[in-house]
């Protein structure tokens, strides 16, 4: 078992959920929001995206929305350092 797998298991343990987490599919959720979006938008998305199972919403149906959502995001401006802009 992977050390992200037995934290997962843990917290799950703690928090009284005996929910199954898809720590692959989690992980590659947070992966396209991280690169399509920006960084912070990892944990966030992944957030909303329990929170909307909680709601009743189907992991995997939630999961695919994002995803596609994040797919089609419009892509980011590239950053210019304030020194290549003299």
């Amino acid at each position: 078992m992977s050390d992200t797998q037995a934290w997962v298991d843990a917290v799950s343990h703690e928090l009284g959920l005996d929910t199954p987490v898809d720590v692959p599919a989690l992980l590659d959720l947070a992966k396209v929001a991280a690169h399509q979006i920006e960084r912070p938008a990892a944990p966030l998305t992944t957030y909303l995206l329990g929170y909307a199972v909680g709601q009743g919403k189907d992991p995997r149906v939630a999961t695919d929305q994002i995803t596609k959502l994040a797919q089609n995001w419009p892509p980011r401006e590239p950053v210019v350092p304030d020194s290549a802009q003299n």
